[in-house]
C-alpha cells in the first residue's frame, strides 16, 4: 500500500502470454473479473486501469453500472484510452464527467506530466515561503514542524 493506496485482486489471473505480455482473457475469466469488479468498485475513490492486449482493441473492464454505483467526486484513470479504454464510457483524447465520475480519457498521459510536476512543484514552493514569511517578511518559528525540517541550518542569533 503506497500513500494509502492498494491493489485490488478479483482473483481472476489473466496468465502470461509468449514476450511476456499477459494473455486475453477466456470469455469465463472475463466475466468472473467482471463480476468481481462491479462488487467492489463502488468502495474504491480512485481506479486506475492499465489492461491492455497488443494489437488489439483494449477490454472493457467497467461497465457503465459500476461507474453509476461509485460515489460522485470518483475518478477513473484509463491508461488504455489509446486503444479504445476499459471504461464503457472513456471517450479517448477527453477527460469526462459521467455520473458524477470523472473519467480520464488521455491518449498520451505521460506527455502531460512535465506540466503537471512543474505546477504542482510551484504551488509547493509558494506555499511553505507563505509559511515561512506570512506577513511577506521572513519569520521563522523554530518550533514549527514545518520549519524546523524545511532549513538546513539550526536556530542562531543574527545580530546586524
Amino acid at each position: 500500500m503506497i500513500l494509502g493506496a492498494g491493489w485490488l485482486d478479483l482473483g481472476v489471473s489473466g496468465g502470461e502470454a509468449e514476450g511476456g505480455y499477459a494473455r486475453e482473457l477466456t470469455p469465463e475469466e472475463m466475466q468472473a473479473q467482471q463480476e468481481a469488479l462491479e462488487a467492489r468498485i463502488s468502495d474504491f475513490d480512485v481506479v486506475i486501469t492499465t489492461a491492455a492486449v497488443p494489437g488489439r482493441a483494449a477490454p472493457r473492464i467497467i461497465p457503465a453500472s459500476a461507474v453509476a454505483a461509485m460515489r460522485p467526486g470518483s475518478v477513473i484513470v484509463d491508461l488504455a484510452a489509446d486503444t479504445g479504454g476499459n471504461c464503457e464510457l472513456t471517450e479517448p483524447g477527453e477527460i469526462a464527467m459521467r455520473e458524477g465520475v470523472t473519467i480520464v480519457g488521455l491518449t498520451n498521459l505521460p506527455a502531460t506530466m512535465p506540466y503537471h510536476a512543474s505546477t504542482l512543484y510551484s504551488r509547493n514552493v509558494q506555499a511553505l515561503l507563505l509559511h515561512l514569511a506570512p506577513e511577506g517578511e521572513l519569520s521563522l518559528d523554530w518550533s514549527d514542524e514545518i520549519t524546523a525540517g524545511a532549513c538546513v541550518a539550526g536556530k542562531q542569533e543574527v545580530t546586524v
